[in-house]
Formats: structure tokens, sequence, C-alpha cells
């Protein structure tokens, strides 16, 4: 499971907060759905494709577990409708190394999703990537706001299609742990600070945090960030204009310490959670019924693909709330992967055309813990009310939106296991009161990322 994230995007606060907050306070509707035809698919064909018999075609991503298997089931109704055999290639972070090694081996895979606003540009600079056909851009101009085609362009050409968007200011939590402690949704930080100090003394920690993959952790800051010194600042920071010594990421590693600084907060302590990965995050917090290992767990909408592999229903058992306030509004970060042609086949196009069209992300969200920013896709295809009104928040949000901050980073900074901000932030989980060296060592490494 890779973010989502989704390269990420930061949706501005006010119609996808508004819309959010009024669609997660809601239980759901414990997912019942209408009939559907093949693979989940909600309708007839929409989009036409070409007949493909005997081509193989090669995706790359860096999707596993329940994700990467939902997503098969897109790529088998491909394989249904054009006669093509297509292969799911698991990627490693970073992406673009992955696939450096994969073209300068001579066996690109014919298309990549890119988790990463950068893994694009990259892609492109390094001239791997193929514009888009005209079937394809046809199908990104039916579906597609601008925004989000703007997002797949570089220099104006446009290379990519968003086929999955994530909300990343989500709290999940654990329905019968909350009652057993009589604790109530947060809505702002302080009262999230609270919360957790009355779930922790009641037996249960209060969060799990996957402090074992450093992205989760970039979420936590941005969150926080964007909400307690406001969208103007962030975009500085994003772009590296103002230096990661600025007072304003001060506050915000000050303010993320309260979280991680209290050792009863945190399922298995610090070092525990610099232990747990992200699946594992979100199964321990909806396992052991009113005492799982935690009661909530932080993360976007594709939550949901892990808590189907427990028994916790969502809806139910599986509650949901924005990230809190920290300043005077709720932040909400989004992100995206970008599917992207490595070859030029017509295997490769048609699969693009395939993944704009609204037929592929219907059949993708009827399986849940998948958003698609394609705006003709019927709500009615996603399993429950929770995501069904996450999607529709998301489309509602238009093109008033920005990329998430350490995706808009050289890979180098904001993307890359063991190194930069992921490991950065690692440190800080396990020392939270070296606010000054966390921010010497972002710096430090921001600078050298950006050449600045």
């Amino acid at each position: 499971m890779r973010r989502h994230g989704t390269s990420r995007t930061t949706l501005t606060w006010t119609a996808l907060a508004a819309a959010a907050a009024l669609a997660l306070s809601a239980c759901g509707d414990g997912g019942t759905q209408e009939p559907r035809g093949p693979e989940g698919s909600t309708a007839a064909p929409r989009v036409q494709l070409p007949k493909l018999p005997g081509e193989k075609i090669e995706v790359a991503a860096v999707w596993t577990g329940p994700e990467q298997e939902n997503f098969t089931k897109v790529l088998k109704e491909f394989e249904k409708r054009t006669g093509a055999t297509v292969t799911f290639v698991p990627a490693q972070d970073p992406i673009v190394t992955f696939l450096g090694t994969k073209i300068a081996g001579g066996a690109p895979p014919d298309v990549a999703l890119l988790p990463q606003v950068g893994a694009l540009a990259a892609a492109v600079e390094n001239k791997w990537a193929q514009p888009l056909g005209p079937e394809a851009s046809a199908q990104l101009d039916a579906n597609y706001s601008k925004g989000w085609r703007t997002l797949g362009a570089v220099g104006g050409t446009q290379y990519g299609v968003y086929y999955k968007a994530a909300n990343k200011s989500l709290i999940w939590y654990n329905a019968k742990a909350f009652e057993a402690a009589g604790v109530k949704p947060p809505k702002t930080w302080k009262e999230l600070i609270a919360a957790a100090d009355t779930l922790s003394a009641s037996g249960t920690p209060a969060v799990s945090v996957a402090g074992a993959d450093g992205w989760t952790l970039t979420d936590w800051f941005e969150n926080i960030y964007l909400s307690q010194a406001g969208p103007e600042k962030y975009d500085q920071l994003a772009k590296h204009r103002i230096k990661w010594t600025d007072d304003s990421v001060k506050q915000a590693l000050t303010t993320l310490g309260e979280l991680f600084g209290r050792k009863d907060f945190l399922a298995g302590g610090p070092s525990g959670a610099l232990s747990t990965e992200f699946p594992k995050s979100v199964t321990q917090t909806f396992t052991g019924g009113d005492r799982p290992a935690a009661a909530m767990v932080f993360e976007g909408d594709f939550v949901a693909v892990n808590i189907a592999q427990t028994e916790a229903k969502v809806g139910e058992d599986a509650l949901v709330f924005p990230f809190p306030a920290v300043g005077g509004k709720a932040p909400v970060v989004s992100g995206g992967d970008v599917a992207v042609a490595l070859k030029p086949s017509k295997g490769a196009q048609a699969l693009l055309t395939f993944l704009a069209s609204p037929d592929a992300a219907e059949i993708h969200a009827a399986q849940g813990g998948f958003v698609s920013p394609n705006r003709a896709v019927n709500p009615s295809a996603y399993p429950n009310a929770i995501q069904r009104d996450i999607a529709k928040a998301l489309i509602a949000a238009g093109d008033d939106f920005r990329f998430d901050m350490s995706d808009q980073a050289p890979a180098a900074f904001g993307g890359t296991p063991g190194a930069g901000e992921w490991k950065a932030l690692q440190d800080f989980l396990a020392n939270p009161s070296d606010v000054a060296g966390t921010q010497a060592k972002l710096e430090a490494d921001a600078a050298k990322a950006y050449g600045n």
C-alpha cells in the first residue's frame, strides 16, 4: 500500500471540508448495493476499445495487497473487452528509480501509475513518457475537470490520466472503543488531545501510527501545517521558498509532538509505532472488539481496503471524522495516482483510454477503498454512504485544489524511504522533543534536493 497516496493533492478547505464533515459524521448504510454486472460494473460499456488479440501489456504500480487485487479486477475487464493480456508489475518506492532500472534494462512496462507529481515530471524530463493519444484525451476532456487534467500535463502537453484520488485528512476510529471510553469525535486539535487522554486512561492507546512508513508521517505534518500555518505558507514551504527552519515549521512540529510525545497515546509506544507498517496500523485498530491495539488510525479513504481485511464493517464498527482543525480551518489533503504510457503502443493508449473512462473507475469503486476524480462515475458505484459522500465531496471541490507538499518535492526529499523528509520525521517520532534538530535536518536535506 502506498499513499494514494495517491501523487497527492491538497484540496481547498471550504467546499470539500464542509461536505466531508457532513458526510463523515454519518454512520453509513451498511454497504448494501444494487446488483452489478461483471467485476462490479454498474452499466453497459460507455467507452469503445480496440480489439487487441495477442497483445501483451505490462502495468507497474506501487500497489500491494487488496489494492493490487482490486485493480486487477479492472485489468481483467480490459482483457475481456480487448483480447489483450495484461500483467501487473509490482513496483517499489521510489518508483522513478524502479522505472529507471527497467528502462535501462530494455524492459519498461507499457503503463505506470505514478504516486507523485514529481515522478510524472521526471518521466517526461527523462523522455520516458508518451503523450496521451486522441481517444484517451477525449475521455479525459469529457470526464475530468480542468484542474485534474492540468495535473497530468507537463509543459502544456497531456501525458497522464489521474485514475485514483484520495482524501487524506481522515481519522478512522473504532466505534466500540470510543463508546467504551465515552468519547465523541473531536473537531479541534485540542479536543483530539483530550480524547486521546481519555482513551489512553481507559486502557486503550489512542492512536495507531504507521511509523515504519515515512509517508504517513509527512501526512500528519502536512495536515497540521496547512491548518495552522495556512495555505500561503504551505505553498511557500512546498516550493522551498521559505526554509524548514521557519518558525511556522517549529510550531507545527511542536503541535505534532503533543501527540507523538505521549508514549501512552501510541500503540506500542514510539518503538512500536516505528515498527508498524501501514496495513497493520489499520487492522490492529479494528480487531479486538472494544479493546483494540488503538482506538484511532489516521489516513485516507483507502483505509477502507485494509478494514475489509478485518471483521469490522465500515459505517458500523469503523467510523470516520475529518482531521481536526488546528488553526482556523480544518485541513483537507488529497492525492492521486496518475497513469502514463511508457511505450508508444496501441495497447498502452487503449488502457489509458479505459482508465480515463467511468467504466474502469466504477469497477474499482465497487470494491471499496477507492475514490475517482472522474466526474462521470455514478455515485452508486461506491459500496457505502461514507465512501460515496467522500467521492461526492471530491468532485464538488472542482478545480480548487493544490498539490500535497511532499509530492511536490524532489523524490530524494519527499518520496524516498529512509531518506529526506521520511527519515527526518521518523527520527522525530522517536524523539519528539528535538524540534530544532528535526528542522535543521529537514532544511539540510531539502536544500540539497532542491539545489538551493
